[in-house]
């Protein structure tokens, strides 16, 4: 009787956050290349708002702000994307899988900002939540692909 050796938890997680860098980079392109010059909306410092709240960093140039800025914007869709490996070690794949992940994270995250001081939801119109949502959920989707479609252990 052959076994079939399950991935270790380590190696699940791991995957999912190289498919986290992989849906940061296409949420990053849709923000860049379709997002902002449908909204006229400039570039977001959310994430550096984010790591100068909670870290001691303190960029004390433009520059240095908007390498803060990458490197939490990155290091954010790592964590999302560990959160989908987690999903994926319980049995989670795809959509059901996106859409759990999404709705945890994201709530998690606008939670943990709100409470930070740094968002202000109840004060957002309602393209400011779109905007949020639509980004955030384009960051989602393509983490799941990637994490489906190339990297899942168990394919």
């Amino acid at each position: 009787m052959q076994t079939t050796k399950q991935p270790s938890t380590k190696s699940v997680i791991g995957r999912g956050v190289v498919s986290g860098v992989a849906g940061t980079v296409v949420m990053t392109a849709f923000q860049k290349f379709i997002e902002m010059p449908l909204t006229k909306r400039g570039e977001s410092y959310a994430p550096a708002n984010f790591a100068q709240k909670i870290t001691p960093a303190d960029p004390d140039t433009a520059e240095g702000r908007r390498r803060l800025n990458y490197v939490t914007h990155f290091s954010l869709g790592m964590m999302w994307g560990a959160a989908y490996g987690v999903a994926a070690l319980k049995g989670l794949r795809g959509q059901k899988a996106v859409n759990t992940v999404f709705g945890v994270v994201y709530t998690g995250d606008v939670l943990l900002n709100t409470a930070l001081g740094l968002y202000h939801p109840t004060q957002w119109s309602a393209k400011e939540l779109v905007v949020d949502l639509v980004d955030k959920y384009v960051q989602a989707q393509g983490t799941g692909a990637v994490f489906d479609r190339l990297l899942d252990p168990a394919k």
